[in-house]
């Protein structure tokens, strides 16, 4: 298995997620900052030459949110993912599709000042957005409750980027223990250390 990734990118959730899951992989590091993405071939890998990529016995797999999925139900047994006749499966694909195809836009919404109706977004709004991410973490620890999954590195990651590097979230004390709960995991910390170490 190759993970095709380059530091502080979206790359750390697939990371992550494969330190969680605890199986071998190569990293294979593309300098996006010099262009590495556009040689020849990248775009049979990942159609938009974007990171992270995915490939797997012969399986290619883009984009960071359908990587974790592929990945979650490859390896059930690590428990990041419900399986599907668990009650709790719904909820995860809910949050595995709102982290990704909500926050993203809402957060480009919210930083770019554009007027979008409510009623035309499929992420509703910005507040919106962050109100349901508010509700779904205060009284609980993770998005499935006591159950961490592969939908919380997605939202962990999303939430980190949108308060620390966009600086459009706020810093509300529920945010603040969740990214600190998920901080305190091992996995975390070494995808980290090696997104860290190769910045």
């Amino acid at each position: 298995m190759k993970l095709y990734w380059s530091p502080h990118t979206r790359s750390i959730r697939v990371l992550w997620l494969l330190e969680e899951i605890g199986c071998p992989y190569d990293r294979v590091l593309v300098d996006i900052r010099q262009g590495e993405q556009k040689r020849p071939g990248f775009d049979a890998i990942s159609p938009l030459r974007k990171v992270p990529a995915l490939e797997d016995d012969g399986v290619h797999v883009a984009e960071s949110g359908a990587i974790c999925a592929y990945l979650a139900d490859k390896f059930i047994g690590a428990g990041l993912a419900p399986r599907l006749d668990d009650p709790l499966r719904g909820p995860y694909q809910q949050w595995m599709y709102f982290a990704t195809g909500n926050m993203e836009p809402a957060f480009f919404q919210a930083a770019m000042n554009l007027e979008v109706p409510e009623m035309q977004a499929g992420w509703g709004s910005f507040d919106r957005c962050i109100c349901a991410i508010e509700n779904a973490v205060s009284e609980q620890n993770w998005l499935l409750g006591a159950r961490f999954s592969a939908a919380d590195i997605l939202m962990v990651t999303s939430l980190y980027y949108g308060m620390k590097i966009m600086n459009i979230v706020p810093e509300k004390p529920a945010f603040l223990a969740y990214l600190s709960r998920a901080a305190a995991r091992p996995a975390f910390q070494r995808a980290q250390a090696i997104d860290s170490g190769a910045a």
